[in-house]
């Protein structure tokens, strides 16, 4: 079994979904607006996120297989490592 990876960062749709889902923070009612530290968070986790969007776009685009599979989660994560280095090969990440 694999170590959890960490927090997993979400949008504002998976609102309450529980520890380890990281949000961003919602702009205060009333006409306030956020503070510095929560804006900076706010564009540093759409940073982030951004560049795990792009990489499922690709793989997924990609490998139809992956669009449509019925395959286990176990064996799925083995698919879905092999698609990305086939991915980075393709895109000049690695030799």
């Amino acid at each position: 079994m694999r170590a959890h990876p960490g927090p997993v960062l979400a949008d504002p749709g998976y609102q309450g979904a529980g520890h380890g889902i990281r949000m961003p923070f919602k702009q205060p009612t009333g006409g306030y607006d956020l503070s510095p530290d929560n804006r900076t968070h706010n564009t540093l986790q759409r940073a982030l996120r951004s560049l795990g969007e792009r990489g499922f776009a690709l793989i997924t685009a990609r490998w139809t297989a992956l669009q449509q599979t019925t395959l286990s989660p176990s064996r799925l994560g083995d698919l879905v490592r092999a698609a990305l280095v086939l991915v980075h090969f393709e895109h000049h990440r690695i030799n």
